[in-house]
Formats: C-alpha cells, sequence, structure tokens
C-alpha cells in the first residue's frame, strides 16, 4: 500500500490500513519515544499513546503534507508531555535503553549499512556514549539531533516536524553537536556530523 492509499484508508478509518501504518512505523516511533523519555516502559507508552492520537485524530493530517512528518510531530509532542507529566526531565538512559537503541536499525550519519562485528561493537558503544551524552542537551536539541542523526531527515524536513525555522534547526543541531564534543571529545564523535554551521546544508 502506497503512502496515498494509506492516507485514503486512515482518513476512512479503515482498520487495515491503520495495521499496516502501524507496522511501517512502530519501530521508528518507538525508538524516538526511548531516546526521548529514557526508558523501554515509558517509550511502549508514548509509542501506544501516539497510535491511538493518529487513530483518534487523523481528521487532523493535512493531505498535502508529509505523513512521517505529522506522525514524527506528534511523537515529540507525547515525549514532551509524558515527560512534563511525571516532573522530571529525561533520565539518564539506562542499560536495558542502550541495547535496545545499539541494536535498532537507524544509523547514525556517517555509518556504513554493512558493517564487520567489530565495526558494529564499535557503532554500538558509539551509540551507548552519544546516548548517554544527549541527556545533558535540552529536549529541542536532543530532538533534533536524533531526527537528524538517527532517523536521517534534512533540516527542512526537521523544521517541519518541529514547527521550526531551517535556521533555528540548524542552531539547535550546532548546539547539541558542541556539548556532545565537550562529553565525548571531538575523536568521540561519528564521521559525517555536522559541527559547524558552515558544514550544515
Amino acid at each position: 500500500m502506497d503512502e496515498q492509499a494509506l492516507v485514503d484508508g486512515l482518513s476512512s478509518g479503515d482498520q487495515t490500513a491503520f495495521r499496516e501504518f502501524v507496522e511501517r512505523y512502530k519501530r521508528r516511533i518507538y525508538y524516538l519515544a526511548l531516546d526521548m523519555v529514557g526508558n523501554p516502559v515509558d517509550a511502549e507508552d508514548v509509542s501506544q499513546e501516539v497510535f491511538l492520537k493518529v487513530f483518534r485524530s487523523f481528521g487532523t493530517f493535512k493531505k498535502d503534507a508529509k505523513i512521517s512528518s505529522w506522525l514524527y510531530r506528534v511523537t515529540y509532542n507525547a515525549c514532551i508531555d509524558h515527560l512534563r507529566k511525571k516532573e522530571l526531565t529525561p533520565e539518564a538512559v539506562g542499560d536495558e535503553a542502550l541495547e535496545a537503541r545499539t541494536k535498532s536499525d537507524a544509523p547514525l550519519s556517517g555509518s556504513s549499512s554493512v558493517q564487520d562485528p567489530h565495526r558494529s561493537l564499535e557503532t554500538g558503544q558509539l551509540q551507548a556514549r552519544i546516548a548517554r551524552a544527549l541527556e545533558n542537551v535540552s529536549p529541542q536539541e536532543k530532538a533534533v539531533f536524533l531526527l537528524r542523526h538517527y532517523d536521517q531527515l534534512m533540516l527542512k524536513e526537521i523544521a517541519e516536524v518541529l514547527h521550526l525555522s531551517v535556521g533555528s534547526v540548524k542552531s539547535y543541531l550546532f548546539r547539541a553537536v558542541r556539548k556532545l564534543q565537550i562529553e565525548l571529545g571531538a575523536s568521540g564523535m561519528a564521521p559525517g556530523m555536522e559541527v559547524s554551521h558552515d558544514e550544515l546544508p
């Protein structure tokens, strides 16, 4: 089912379309929630809330928009609401959450999709260090970094997701990477990771 057929099905309340929608996006939504809220149990709760909101309010989706961008926006808002309800900032990511993320299919920019076991271990360790370091950035900086380097979104797409200007996205990304450099050191950053305004497309 292509995206337009999926949108049409969701608009008409087709259960088959909704099930396919969940199957298609559940991993990406779960891992974004996991990185934002910090533990698998809360990430699962947020994911379920996101898809429930989608089912109940798909009528608010503008059909000329990109469905994945809209869904990321719903997920980001759900994560922020979840954290506010718990009256805390994102907790340090536990080992279980780190293991889940490093086994996911969402690569860092510059990483190869085919790696030998040793390189895969190194990438997993880097992702674990980055996940911990991300606890020291703001929710906006964190979301921009995750959408850029884990979900591979372009800056314009991130701007649409978070309702920001492209300039603001660049600033948040710049600050996030700079903070990670302080935590990890320049040698600990992944290849291809933007580090200055001039390098941002």
